[in-house]
């Protein structure tokens, strides 16, 4: 379900079904725009089955999305030969990108995670990024109303807590495809969006994929 923001603050994100929302992300108010989605049948036996190899999983990827790209990650997977529905779902996403911001060079990274990767509320120093969660809890995000941006960065002592409004911090689904706009945006430096890894249950594992073009 779409947040809803404070009665005095206009929304700065854009949730629907449909993949024209991620273009919202150009506008100057909008800092999340998701696209929201269930994984279909064939795409969440692959990816458990990865989540049931024997190893982990941490591939990386930088350049065009394609046929190599595919191939590459593939041969990385714990589970290949279960894998080809995850495969072409990475390989549309990263497709998507590319044509999105007009890049020919997408940076990739999926990764499984037994533990939150940042779990302290924080911004990307970078432009954008997109962020899927195929397994575990999505990440966590807050509205703009709900931040205290004075207790942003390296944690010390005399800073303010960072989440002004502990009842707002909104998560996202498994299978939403977020795009994040950080401080590196250009118009955008003091309104990255503010979110962190959620931690895992004991005994759980996450499934991330995290895309940034250029």
């Amino acid at each position: 379900m779409q947040p809803r923001p404070s009665l005095d603050t206009p929304a700065h994100w854009a949730f629907r079904q449909e993949i024209e929302v991620l273009p919202r992300i150009f506008d100057d108010d909008i800092t999340l725009a998701v696209m929201q989605r269930r994984l279909d049948p064939a795409l969440a036996l692959a990816v458990r089955a990865q989540l049931n190899g024997t190893r982990s999983l941490d591939w990386h990827w930088r350049g065009a999305p394609g046929q190599a790209m595919k191939e590459d990650l593939e041969r990385r997977l714990p589970a290949p030969e279960a894998g080809a529905a995850l495969v072409e779902d990475v390989g549309h996403i990263a497709e998507a990108m590319a044509y999105l911001f007009s890049t020919e060079a997408i940076g990739i990274r999926l990764r499984t995670l037994e533990g939150a990767m940042c779990p302290r509320f924080h911004v990307d120093n970078l432009p954008v990024r997109l962020v899927t969660t195929y397994a575990g809890p999505a990440s966590e995000w807050l509205p703009e109303h709900a931040v205290n941006r004075a207790g942003l960065g390296a944690p010390h002592p005399d800073k303010p807590d960072i989440v002004a409004d502990p009842d707002a911090i909104r998560q996202l689904a498994v299978g939403d495809l977020a795009l994040l706009k950080g401080c590196g945006w250009v118009g955008n430096e003091e309104r990255g969006l503010v979110h962190r890894s959620p931690q895992p249950a004991a005994g759980e594992c996450r499934l991330l994929l995290a895309l940034d073009p250029g």
